[in-house]
């Protein structure tokens, strides 16, 4: 798994905890995580994947935007041939 971080922490004054683009190779998973004192937001590039909404698993491709709310977990896994790419947003609370 690759993640690029695209703003540095003066960019993000506290406020961000992460904005990236992330790359999950073919049958690789970002595990299951949950967020606490901060909410996440994947934006689905390209690829195909199945997305862990607290467990509940849901198809993702291109144009999908997926939004886990402080005190929830989530996860995603490349479900496909390519590698799956998203965008990556933690805002903390």
């Amino acid at each position: 798994m690759k993640i690029e971080k695209l703003l540095d922490e003066r960019q993000m004054n506290g406020k961000v905890g992460l904005f990236a683009k992330v790359t999950i190779p073919p049958r690789d998973v970002l595990e299951f995580h949950e967020h606490h004192g901060e909410t996440e937001t994947y934006y689905i590039l390209s690829g195909e994947g199945i997305y862990d909404d607290d467990g509940r698993e849901v198809p993702a491709k291109a144009g999908d935007v997926f939004f886990c709310e402080e005190g929830h977990g989530h996860g995603i896994r490349c479900s496909g041939e390519e590698d799956l790419v998203f965008m990556a947003l933690i805002i903390l609370n």
